[in-house]
């Protein structure tokens, strides 16, 4: 056996995902027609870039190698993740890189709010890594950024997208007191998918999650989403929205899920089209306020535009 050491680079290269380096190829089949994307170029996507990095800020959109980069950074929508770029775990589908983060960033709320303010953003979305390192899982550091955001720009709608504060006592609780607009938490696959797919979280948690905010805060809309490709069955797509909306939640979104790199998780099968129609049906029929179903779907894809739409829907129920 022959051990390399680097003697040159100040800082030697580590592997984006070490636990995931000697695992073998994972082949996924081609991409079909409907699941490709231009690469950004415009002029918008240069100034959004521009402004993420003058402020030192991370998005998921860049962490996570999101196929709607291009659309939403020309038109100035980005979605920031805050507590650093390296996540305490390991999920087989997700792309952020993995390790122990460094500390927090107490100046962070503030820059976020600025990058806010100077992109001029009505709805904005802000994302975290998992801090399973920290005591409270990074909840005060999410209230500390929401209160920044609303003292810097008040008419901007705020959405969270939150780790599962898995065994974080008192966590979800701050968080929800800094009263965001949104709160989201994403499911990522049905559970008889977690061992393999997202192994560090658990299912049923992460449904009492959610409906712990609609008990604690009735008015404030929850949010949560799946990928679909990644092995499950279509009964069990459709009991994972029967348990959301026994948590109540409010809007559901359904995407294919894409490989990061030969190391994840394969793409199991491409859904066409047609089934996200299908499935978009059938959630408003179980309730749902929103649905957004379609192979490129993400859950902050149109968040702007969405949230003017649920509260639209609340508004219509109530009338």
């Amino acid at each position: 056996m022959v051990v390399v050491v680097d003697t040159l680079s100040a800082t030697p290269l580590r592997p984006r995902h070490p636990e995931k380096v000697n695992r073998p190829d994972a082949l996924s089949p081609p991409k079909p027609d409907w699941i490709r994307v231009r690469a950004p170029n415009s002029r918008g996507y240069a100034d959004t870039r521009k402004i993420v990095k003058e402020n030192g800020l991370v998005t998921v959109c860049e962490e996570a190698g999101c196929p709607n980069i291009g659309e939403c950074w020309d038109k100035k929508h980005a979605t920031f993740m805050i507590m650093g770029d390296t996540c305490t775990r390991a999920c087989a589908f997700c792309n952020v890189k993995t390790g122990m983060p460094g500390a927090l960033d107490a100046s962070e709320p503030e820059h976020v709010a600025e990058a806010t303010f100077k992109l001029g953003l009505a709805h904005i979305v802000i994302t975290s890594v998992d801090r399973d390192d920290l005591a409270d899982g990074g909840a005060e550091h999410f209230a500390k950024t929401i209160r920044a955001i609303r003292a810097r720009c008040p008419t901007t709608t705020i959405e969270i997208l939150t780790p599962d504060f898995l065994r974080k006592d008192g966590a979800l609780e701050v968080v929800v007191a800094a009263k965001p607009d949104v709160f989201n938490h994403n499911l990522e696959t049905v559970p008889s998918r977690y061992l393999t797919v997202r192994p560090g979280a658990r299912y049923f948690h992460s449904i009492r999650l959610l409906q712990r905010v609609k008990e604690i805060d009735p008015t404030i809309f929850t949010k949560s989403g799946i990928m679909v490709g990644l092995g499950e069955e279509r009964h069990e797509v459709l009991q994972v929205m029967d348990d959301l909306r026994s948590a109540e939640v409010d809007f559901l979104t359904i995407g294919q899920y894409l490989q990061p790199t030969r190391k994840h998780h394969a793409v199991m099968r491409y859904v066409p089209p047609d089934e996200f129609q299908g499935y978009e049906k059938v959630a408003y029929t179980k309730g749902f306020l929103m649905v957004s179903a379609s192979p490129l779907t993400r859950s902050s894809h149109h968040a702007g535009d969405d949230f003017a739409k649920l509260q639209a829907a609340r508004a219509a129920l109530s009338r």
